[in-house]
């Protein structure tokens, strides 16, 4: 399967939102990225339930929501209900992991776990066959435009060779500072969805930009 774009909405034009989502639609991006932030999880609010039906109207694309949030469990039913399709949760987050993965798959859409930059990819041995997505963030979370973490590299290597002893199917995303400069690095290391926020949405041509991050080859 082809590697997916995600382009992050957090760095898009909220004065024209629509013709962000416009462009989104038109381009070769596989899912939408929506940050949910409520700032005490991160040191940031971003757009909440609010905004999510005009999203979800405006947009054609799968939305991939990344709870930024304390207490996420409180929420899953609400964001299922407004449109996501993929929902991530973050480790540090939720004292009930377990728990939380199977009411957001009991929902019918893909479950996810976020983790940050400190956080080590083994504590997650234990919930690796429960979970349809693991989310590395490549900087710590809260603002977008942030420098990549090149550490992040290792940590996805030593994921997917977790993933592969396991015979286990989950993507591996990536999300934080990724641009055409690291992309083809992340894809050979084993991430298959790169979420990409200043780099297209800031781009001089954001279409071209994610047709660029779309033709990078990968082993997938």
């Amino acid at each position: 399967m082809k590697h997916i774009i995600a382009p992050s909405l957090l760095a898009g034009d909220f004065l024209h939102l629509s013709e962000s989502l416009d462009m989104i639609n038109e381009s070769q991006a596989d899912w939408l990225h929506i940050d949910i932030m409520d700032g005490r999880f991160v040191p940031n609010i971003s757009f909440g339930q609010v905004l999510m039906p005009f999203i979800k109207k405006g947009c054609n694309k799968p939305l991939d929501v990344h709870l930024m949030i304390e207490e996420p469990a409180n929420y899953i039913d609400e964001f299922v209900d407004l449109g996501a399709e993929v929902l991530t949760v973050h480790y540090e987050a939720d004292r009930h992991l377990h728990r939380t993965i199977q009411r957001i798959k009991d929902r019918g859409i893909k479950a996810g776990v976020a983790i940050n930059p400190h956080t080590s990819v083994d504590l997650l041995d234990d919930i690796l066959e429960e979970i349809d997505l693991v989310c590395v963030m490549s900087v710590n979370p809260g603002y977008g435009g942030q420098k990549f973490i090149y550490q992040t590299i290792p940590k996805v290597k030593k994921l997917r060779a977790k993933g592969d002893e396991r015979n286990l199917k989950f993507h591996i995303e990536i999300d934080g500072g990724v641009g055409a400069q690291n992309a083809e690095a992340l894809l050979q290391a084993g991430a298959d969805v790169l979420v990409a926020g200043s780099s297209v949405f800031k781009a001089e041509d954001p279409l071209k930009m994610i047709e660029r991050l779309k033709a990078i080859n990968s082993p997938f």
